[in-house]
Order: structure tokens, then sequence, then C-alpha cells
């Protein structure tokens, strides 16, 4: 007797991605196709990936590097899908000649993208005068480790580290969080206002433009689903929290394997 299907709910769970998850407001990010996919492939990956998480932004499609298959970026993930729509692999695809996880790359690639379309203007930043690094981080103004964060940003800009602040209330539009958000944003002194509301104070209602939804939404696009979410400049996710001698040792690895990559590139 063959087996009932799953329900599209407990397929969304099982490829971690809950149904709360997938009512998000999605990006506003028009979905990019490489035209090398195979005649019939894009029709057959979108109804998979509609058909599983319906609700879900679609981000990008190419062909994979698995032959066979599709790489779909979706709701911050990256998933491949059969060319015919009938499998989908979701978590760390390993490529053993190159030692390297391909799934990870290419959200790397996403984030990369992203990330250089909000401006410095559009940052509140924190920096040493010639930074060695700078990290991109999606913060929460109540989020705990976020605070832990912040109280260490001298320290990390001692190191040499530029943290660059990006807006991400967890709760959504509408909530306290994305209040305090806009509070911060719309002050006078966006840095200060940034310290004082990290350390519990009160600041006036956001009453200006601002790029709070802009920015929640690219942290939806790029795979946030904590604070603080810290992203190097190559698009590696390097964790959460990190004390500053751990954030620096996690850059300096980082940037160690991506020269390593470029070498054994560049001899192939």
């Amino acid at each position: 007797m063959r087996r009932r299907l799953a329900p599209l709910s407990a397929l969304a769970l099982s490829l971690g991605l809950g149904l709360s998850a997938c009512a998000q407001p999605a990006p506003s990010v028009p979905a990019q196709i490489d035209p090398a996919l195979p005649p019939g492939t894009e029709a057959a990956v979108r109804a998979t990936i509609a058909g599983a998480l319906p609700e879900a932004a679609l981000r990008r499609l190419r062909p994979a590097p698995i032959a066979g298959f599709t790489e779909a970026v979706v709701a911050g993930r990256v998933f491949y899908v059969s060319n015919d729509g009938r499998y989908i692999i979701d978590g760390a695809v390993i490529d053993m000649q190159e030692r390297r996880n391909i799934a990870e790359s290419a959200m790397d690639d996403i984030r990369v993208e992203g990330l250089k379309a909000i401006p410095a203007s559009q940052r509140i930043v924190f920096a040493p005068r010639d930074p060695k690094y700078t990290v991109t981080v999606f913060t929460d103004i109540d989020c705990g480790y976020c605070r832990m964060l912040h109280q260490h940003v001298a320290e990390y800009n001692a190191l040499g580290i530029a943290v660059e602040y990006l807006f991400f209330p967890r709760a959504g539009e509408g909530s306290e969080g994305w209040a305090k958000a806009e509070s911060v944003w719309c002050a006078t002194d966006p840095r200060q206002a940034m310290t004082d509301a990290k350390a519990g104070k009160t600041l006036p209602p956001g009453n200006c433009e601002n790029p709070v939804a802009a920015e929640y939404a690219l942290g939806q696009d790029v795979g946030v689903n904590a604070t603080p979410a810290v992203f190097a400049a190559n698009g590696a996710q390097l964790g959460g929290y990190l004390e500053p001698q751990r954030l620096l040792a996690a850059l300096e690895a980082n940037a160690a394997a991506e020269a390593a990559a470029k070498t054994a590139t560049a001899a192939r």
C-alpha cells in the first residue's frame, strides 16, 4: 500500500521553515532566473517550491553543480531541486574535490549581493580609523546578546574591526522592537541613540523616513533567524555574539579560507 503524501505544513516544517516564518512579509526582490536552465525546468521547480512553501519568496534559480538539479534560493535558504521537481535536497552538500559546502557558498553570494544594496548612509557604523575587517550585524534593540555585543564595540574597534549595524526587530513590523529601531534611526545622533537604547534608555518616538523595513526584509532574504547575526564582507555568517578576540579569530580564519579557495581555483 502506498504511503499517503505528507501535508504541506509538515513538509515545510521538515525543510526547517515553520509556517510562521513563511507568513512573514517577503522581500520585494524579483527572482533571478538563469537562462541556462533546461527547458521546462523553471516551471517544474517553481511548482515544487510553491507547493511545499507557498508563502516563501523565491530569490534565484540556476543550474546546480549537481547534474540534473537546480539550485533554488528561497526564504533565506538554499535548496537543490531535481529538474523534474520530484526531489528536494535540504542541508549541506559537500564538494569533496574542493572541500567546501556548495550550499553555503551559494548563500554567501546572495548575502554579498544583498548587503551591497544597503549603503553606509543607511547603517549605524562604529569603526576605527583604518579597519582591517568589517562586519555587518543584524541587531534587535532588546536582544540580550545584541546588547552584550554592543558593550564591546570599542574593543572590536581597537582590534581593527568595524561594526556596521542593520536593524532586524525579531517580532516584526508593529512590534515594540520595531518602534525602538525607528526611534534610534530618527534621533539627532543615531550612534548615541543606539548606545542609549541598548542600555535600556527610553527614546522619543521616531517619526522620519527610515530603513528599518528594508533592512528587516533583507535579513529575511539572507537567512537571518536570530540576533545578533554577524556577517563578514564575503557573506560568510560568523555566528551570533562573539567576544572580541573570538570574533577577530573567526575573521582571520574566514580570510585565510577565502584566500586558500582563491589559490586553489587559480591553480586549476
